[in-house]
């Protein structure tokens, strides 16, 4: 399936590649924004939790620091830039990319049976609205939910949803959360509306553009970006333009993007706290074979047998993980409900980190409540009061 590599990097190398092809190392590129964050990473995960703030927003945050939440909206939802579809998981998608996917609306088309039956002229009744009145939520549609249990849907919102993984319907925003669904044929620009590369095109420019925005990985890793099947990773790899290579500790073979081969990652690390979703972190086994840092996310585990709570963010401070925190707000306040730290290097990173985000919400105040180690209280307490004056001075 593969060559072997010439290129063996070490485990250091493959870190700071990562950092750099995801956006936390060397200065952020503000010029191009949230729109350039977008593209460059291909895929930005959507996900209903909103502690801090909802997963999509943080992406960006991460990486360009207290950029206004509405203008991550705004980039992300105005002058047809995105649009949403089936990626790593339910996530916004740069609309260059529209074509790219035409290997899964034909596999969605092809789909033998359904969860929902769909009855009979509800398709066409959506479509049909949709042309007449503009983009409409579900509720507009008719109606999401019957009566039943959460999943029990209504038919038109079975109907436009069937749609939109057909590609006829495109869902272009998310208001108050719902999805706002319009034609493809209004919503997609012209030069890109279309099915016209075969499912081997569609994949091997997948695979290459999993390939760049991870740096360097496994097969596992790329073919999880976009949720790709493994055969069809191996399918396309060898002319998908990634150079395959070696990488000390890791067991398994690895592709690199050869521009990321092309110079030292250098420049200043990002500290920042790190949604669950953020797709430098994602992927579990990748994050503990680059970081040595296990991670999950707690929010559908019981509350008694949680160890770090329910949205802990894991803590990146020069190239490293050093810690998590889990996050709530009450009023004015950010309330650090839990902030476990690997080492006493991470307290000051922590505070600065807590105290860079409460103010991108609009907190004005700060509060430490647990802490592990415990004998770390009273250094992270005094940090973040300190990173709070400097903030107000």
């Amino acid at each position: 399936m593969t060559s072997t590599p010439d290129v063996a990097l070490s485990a250091d190398d493959a870190r700071r590649i990562a950092l750099r092809a995801q956006g936390f190392l060397g200065a952020p590129d503000r010029r191009a924004g949230v729109r350039g964050v977008l593209r460059h990473l291909g895929s930005v995960q959507l996900d209903t939790i909103s502690v801090l703030a909802r997963s999509h927003e943080l992406i960006p945050y991460a990486r360009l620091g207290a950029v206004g939440r509405g203008t991550v909206e705004d980039a992300y939802w105005t002058e047809g830039h995105a649009f949403e579809y089936w990626s790593h998981a339910a996530c916004i998608l740069p609309v260059e990319e529209w074509p790219l996917f035409a290997f899964r609306r034909r596999a969605y088309r092809g789909r033998p049976h359904w969860n929902h039956q769909l009855a009979d002229g509800a398709y066409e009744q959506v479509i049909k609205q949709l042309r007449a009145e503009g983009p409409l939520t579900a509720t507009e549609l008719g109606g999401a939910k019957n009566k039943g249990e959460w999943w029990d849907w209504s038919d038109s919102k079975i109907a436009v949803e069937r749609a939109l993984m057909y590609g006829e319907v495109v869902c272009t925003e998310r208001r108050s959360w719902k999805r706002v669904y319009d034609l493809a044929e209004r919503a997609i620009p012209d030069r890109l509306l279309h099915d016209d590369l075969d499912d081997a095109e569609c994949l091997r420019r997948l695979v290459r553009q999993s390939g760049e925005a991870l740096g360097v990985g496994t097969r596992a890793d790329i073919a999880d970006y976009h949720r790709l099947k493994s055969e069809q990773f191996d399918a396309v790899i060898e002319d998908s333009g990634l150079v395959p290579v070696q990488v000390e500790g890791w067991s398994k073979p690895a592709w690199a993007d050869p521009a990321a081969l092309a110079s030292q990652p250098r420049g200043r690390h990002r500290t920042t706290l790190l949604s669950p979703f953020d797709s430098l972190i994602w992927e579990r086994a990748r994050t503990e074979r680059i970081f040595g840092f296990t991670h999950r996310l707690e929010a559908y585990v019981p509350k008694p047998k949680r160890v770090y709570g329910y949205f802990a963010m894991p803590l990146l401070s020069g190239g490293r993980l050093l810690g998590r925190v889990d996050p709530a707000r009450e009023g004015s306040t950010l309330v650090a409900r839990h902030a476990s730290l690997d080492t006493a290097k991470a307290v000051e990173p922590m505070a600065a980190a807590l105290v860079e985000a409460a103010g991108w919400v609009g907190c004005t105040s700060v509060r430490v409540e647990k802490v592990t180690p415990v004998e770390l209280r009273a250094p992270l307490t005094a940090a973040v009061k300190t990173a709070v004056r400097g903030l107000t001075a």
